[in-house]
């Protein structure tokens, strides 16, 4: 879903744009005036469009509302004005909008304006050429925004273990090909209908990703997605490995090392308002709960149900919530 937002002190082109992109039912039209913009921004648009002919506020204070909040520093800016002098529109896009449009503009060049930029912002902010899938920037955005929002989700981090041991003996090409498919595997599981289109994956690098998961499920896709994982990864072995169990990999002194196959592990983090006060501190907690799941062999996922960051892990319950040991 992309959100448009408007900011018209009229209904004009609140109401162009929302005729407009009427048949685009992935996009969401949001009209506020300048009073209510600033709070607005905290949801972090995808796409903002300014009507500048009837602002109370000088535009560039506008520009400076915007770029107050780094989170939006990859938002375009559509401005929408009839002035047409040179030196205002140059002034304009010097202060990082995308377009300029003069007012009363054709409704096909304005559908087909904010359908290209949506194209761009898909290219763009899938950084990884290899998955497709966000990188840390939108990651970071969007635990913001749900934090913002006091929402209450499932931070779930999951990497592969003896990854680098799997790429040393089959090589990058065929580690490429590993971690696609647990792309597709985990977005296959936390994305599977349009009543989890408000779910997320995200790819932080290399064999590391992320999954924003709302609703009370997120354990049985977890399941989901280590069962998966460990009945589909012994195709990316040879048959005498998968019967051995194990690889044999070269280290730096020519002695050779027995790594287990590539397994995959879960931490779980149950975020609430209450509990974080920033996604620093669900990156530290999720850290821990990731390298809990990792000291424990085969695949393994791990859920930090703390209601509070001092309250200490308690191992016997840790024992409960795992699968694999």
């Amino acid at each position: 879903m992309k959100y448009i937002y408007v900011l018209d002190e009229s209904n004009n082109v609140a109401n162009s744009l929302i005729k407009v992109m009427e048949n685009e039912k992935n996009v969401k039209i949001k009209k506020y005036n300048v009073e209510q913009f600033e709070k607005a921004l905290g949801n972090i648009p995808d796409i903002v469009v300014i009507n500048e002919d009837n602002l109370n506020v000088d535009i560039h204070t506008i520009f400076k509302m915007i770029k107050a909040n780094e989170d939006n520093s990859i938002t375009p800016i559509i401005v929408i004005s009839s002035n047409i002098e040179e030196k205002h529109i140059i002034d304009i896009l010097k202060n990082d909008v995308e377009v300029y449009l003069q007012s009363q503009v054709n409704e096909q060049i304005l559908y087909y304006t904010i359908i290209n930029i949506m194209k761009l912002l898909n290219r763009n902010r899938m950084v990884s050429p290899l998955t497709g899938l966000p990188g840390n920037v939108q990651i970071q955005a969007e635990m913001k925004k749900r934090l913002a929002n006091k929402e209450k989700y499932a931070m779930i981090y999951i990497d592969l273990d003896n990854f680098k041991a799997y790429n040393d003996t089959y090589g990058f090409s065929n580690g490429d090909e590993m971690i696609k498919f647990t792309a597709r595997l985990i977005t296959k599981n936390v994305i599977k209908n349009e009543e989890n289109e408000q779910n997320f994956v995200g790819h932080i690098g290399g064999d590391d990703f992320v999954a924003i998961v709302e609703g009370e499920d997120y354990e049985q896709i977890c399941q989901n997605i280590i069962a998966e994982f460990d009945a589909c990864v012994q195709k990316y072995f040879t048959k005498d490995d998968v019967e051995r169990g194990y690889i044999e990999v070269e280290n730096r002194r020519g002695i050779m090392e027995q790594f287990p196959l590539t397994t995959i592990s879960v931490g779980v983090v149950e975020v609430t308002n209450t509990r974080f006060k920033n996604t620093l501190e669900i990156g530290e907690a999720g850290a821990t709960v990731k390298h809990l799941a990792k000291t424990i062999f085969g695949s393994t996922y791990v859920i930090d149900r703390r209601k509070n960051r001092d309250e200490i892990f308690d191992k016997a319950d840790r024992k409960k919530i795992i699968i694999g040991q």
